[in-house]
């Protein structure tokens, strides 16, 4: 059986309870999608605006490890649908939840796992394979999120509307990821 790494967190708090570091990791973690989902620019012709969400759940998965990176994720998904105003742009509620962007919701979780599991096997911690689990989770946002879309509207207008105005934007977003944790290892040692 393979000794997995520790992630970035149980390495910068190893002295607490780790119950107690566990709840306020994925507390934390929760907060910070929340934060940055509220940094949304709505486009036009899309339901789904452009946030920084997917920077703070490549983030969180990373930083926080798979079962931590789920949990976080599925707290704020289950806040956001049973009414506190998390979601972009403040939205809130079940009906949003389940709505065009439930499938991003839902990638957000998976990814968030994904990104994690990768972690924890080190991958984020240099620049050259950092790569891997953030473009892993980034690509599970886009299969559930613009799957879901596909759904509802087809395939066609569902990459016309969910993943293809936001490739650029996320390919910054991977980037600006797989420097910062490498960098936050650096900082760690």
């Amino acid at each position: 059986m393979t000794t997995l790494a520790p992630t970035l967190t149980t390495r910068l708090l190893p002295a607490v309870d780790q119950k107690i570091r566990d709840l306020l990791l994925i507390s934390a973690g929760a907060l910070l999608v929340a934060l940055l989902a509220q940094v949304r620019i709505p486009l036009p012709f899309t339901p789904v605006p452009l946030t920084g969400q997917t920077f703070a759940v490549l983030l969180v998965g990373a930083a926080l490890g798979s079962r931590r990176g789920l949990a976080s994720l599925s707290l704020y998904s289950l806040v956001g649908a049973l009414g506190l105003p998390v979601f972009a742009g403040g939205a809130a509620g079940a009906a949003y939840a389940f709505g065009p962007t439930g499938g991003y919701l839902l990638g957000f979780m998976v990814a968030a796992y994904v990104t994690g599991l990768l972690a924890e096997r080190g991958l984020e911690r240099s620049i050259r394979t950092s790569i891997v689990p953030f473009l892993a989770g980034t690509l599970v946002i886009y299969a559930l999120g613009t799957g879901w879309l596909a759904v509802q509207f087809g395939l066609e207008k569902a990459l016309a509307l969910g993943m293809l105005p936001f490739l650029v934007g996320d390919a910054i977003k991977l980037a600006l990821a797989a420097i910062a944790l490498p960098a936050a290892w650096k900082l760690a040692k």
